[in-house]
């Protein structure tokens, strides 16, 4: 897919937008400081006012004056905070930008996210194809704002998506592509509300969690009347119709009721704490989400998922629980606790809560799985902006297949293309090569773009077609001193799980094996990694190997046999090797591991070598 001659380039894109919030975050800057420096003033004025009515150099009727340039200081104080929200917005604007020029070079290595938590020895595929930790592909993609973006993209990484599933992410993501302010608008959004990643896991639970002030439900109706009463007995004992000191009954058994239900609204309080994390500023977020217009019919189910027909949208619904939260967080004030004794404050609060948490707590969840399909919709988007000439793969409901044209690895800056086909049920490309020709390479590249393609990502290549596949690989075995395990045996651990995979899979499987049972003898070695290939052709599945056992080639020529034999070569020039990485029919023909040796200054002899 090749960028349209009216399309900006992605480098172009990101270089004006860092410009422009380079130059909004210095204007901020500016306006930031004539604030503090009229603060400043304020603050001087109203204490040299204040200093002198009280010596009386001037009239008492000046403390106004000091009273008013305080105001005047409190309002400077509320537009300067006003701006320091605006510079880190700003700032974020900058970084998202610096992010976007890093990740068309090789700066992305940098980036801290690199999805080490989904690792997992284990499965299937990651560990071998750098889908997480340094250099990934989820280190590469990842721009989420919240730990359930992030999930949601590490979940689509790890495991393949039907074809209506990766088509319906393919015609979305196409959609956002271009759309590099909601992009980054809502990236702002969600990362302007916490310090940290936030997740909303913990406000899920504490909203699913069901009522927690039933065991007081009997004050909610207490805390209305009682005050009421109170009131009442005040003015009855001001106007001599009860004695003065009536009021002080009522006090006192607001007092009581403070100290009963005390306990409870604690525990509430606590959870309400941990469970917010920032979410009480979710509104913005959300409201951005409402107010788009969009076409592709996954968007907009995403986008009605957050408003039912005939009720408020979600964004409303968070501009109140920040009211209510705000009421809780009175609770820090110097005055609160005569407020609550006067009025039962916190039990209003907590119990106007509760019913917030009651009508709207089922639905929470659905909002933040809605908020994290965009995240991670908006990273494929990302991906496909950031490389405009990667293609859109073209799914097929039968299979296993796999074919694809100028095929490079995506995580390269410079990766050289080659063609691959595995054009249907039990077909296998045999590699065959010298050391560092780019077999491993290649199948890395054939395994990574298959993840992308499954994920509803674009990939490197310039067409690729492909039916849904499980992605089954033997490349980056390791011994367990720990476990006891040897090298030989954690391989054959690992063909056995490949094995079992795509058996279980009947077939629609892509497998990927690099060296097999090198951890044996050569012999033995020979008759296993025959026996391995055949068994897993049997399945049905299709796949790719690499060997420098060149009697294996002998599978190509066996009757039934799909198996083709590809190699890379390399050649001498001025005493060095060099490697052009492209892909040949047939079986190499050349070694280079003496040669090798001796290049890094082993001094190794060829005994097969003619003498001199």
């Amino acid at each position: 897919m090749s960028a349209t001659p009216e399309s900006p380039s992605p480098h172009r894109t990101y270089t004006e937008r860092h410009a422009a919030a380079q130059a909004d975050l210095a204007a901020l800057d500016r306006v930031s400081a004539r604030y503090a420096n009229l603060r400043t003033v304020a603050f001087l004025a109203a204490a040299g006012i204040a200093g002198f009515t009280f010596v009386g150099r001037l009239p008492k009727v000046w403390w106004w004056g000091a009273a008013a340039v305080l105001g005047v200081y409190g309002l400077l104080a509320v537009l300067h905070h006003q701006v320091f929200r605006r510079e880190a917005r700003a700032r974020l604007y900058v970084l998202l930008n610096e992010r976007g020029l890093a990740r068309l070079g090789r700066g992305w290595h940098e980036f801290t996210e690199r999805g080490e938590r989904f690792l997992s020895g284990g499965h299937l595929y990651t560990p071998d194809l750098d889908v997480f930790g340094q250099g990934s592909l989820f280190q590469l993609m990842n721009e989420t704002a919240t730990r359930a973006g992030e999930e949601r993209l590490a979940a689509w990484l790890s495991a393949p998506a039907s074809v209506a599933e990766v088509e319906a992410r393919q015609g979305a993501a196409r959609e956002l592509a271009p759309r590099v302010d909601f992009r980054q608008d809502l990236c702002v959004d969600s990362r302007v509300v916490a310090k940290e990643k936030a997740d909303p896991a913990l406000f899920i639970q504490w909203v699913e969690a069901g009522p927690s002030l039933n065991s007081i439900r009997w004050a909610r109706p207490v805390a209305v009347v009682l005050p009421l009463v109170t009131l009442a007995l005040y003015v009855l004992g001001e106007t001599g119709v009860l004695p003065d000191s009536s009021v002080w009954a009522g006090l006192a058994a607001q007092l009581g009721v403070a100290v009963i239900t005390r306990r409870t609204l604690k525990a509430m309080d606590e959870g309400v704490e941990v469970g917010e994390r920032g979410f009480v500023r979710y509104a913005p977020l959300f409201e951005r989400v409402e107010g788009q217009r969009f076409e592709h019919p996954l968007l907009r189910q995403l986008q009605s998922g957050l408003q039912r027909p005939g009720e408020k949208p979600v964004s409303a619904h968070f501009a109140r629980f920040s009211r209510l939260f705000s009421f809780i967080e009175f609770k820090r004030h110097q005055f609160h606790p005569v407020v609550h004794w006067l009025t039962l404050w916190d039990i209003h609060a907590m119990f106007a809560l509760e019913r917030w948490r009651a009508a709207h707590g089922k639905d929470v969840r659905r909002w933040f799985e809605a908020l994290a399909e965009l995240e991670a919709l908006s990273c494929v988007a990302g991906l496909a902006h950031d490389r405009p000439e990667f293609a859109w793969p073209e799914l097929e409901a039968q299979g296993p297949r796999v074919e694809a044209t100028a095929l490079g690895h995506p995580l390269l800056d410079a990766p050289v293309p080659n063609d691959v086909a595995l054009p249907g049920p039990r077909h296998a490309l045999l590699i065959t090569g010298s050391n560092m020709s780019g077999k491993t390479t290649l199948m890395r590249a054939l395994g990574c773009n298959v993840v992308l393609a499954l994920a509803g990502a674009p990939v490197c290549a310039k067409t690729f077609r492909l039916s849904p596949l499980q992605v089954l690989t033997s490349m980056r075995v390791k011994d367990s001193l720990e476990r006891g395990v040897s090298y030989f045996y954690a391989e054959v651990q690992r063909i056995k799980a490949v094995l079992d995979a795509a058996q279980a899979a009947k077939g629609q499987a892509l497998f990927l094996l690099d060296e097999i049972l090198l951890g044996t003898n050569t012999r033995e070695r020979q008759i296993a990694s025959r026996e391995v290939l055949r068994l897993l052709l049997g399945t049905g599945a299709c796949g790719a190997v690499t060997t420098h056992d060149l009697s294996l080639a002998a599978l190509a020529d066996e009757p039934g046999a799909h198996v083709v034999n590809v190699h890379f070569r390399d050649h001498l020039e001025d005493g060095k090797m060099v490697f052009d990485y492209k892909l040949r029919q047939g079986v190499v023909d050349t070694t280079n591991a003496l040669r090798v040796l001796r290049l890094a200054g082993v001094p190794v002899d060829d005994p097969e070598a003619p003498a001199p």
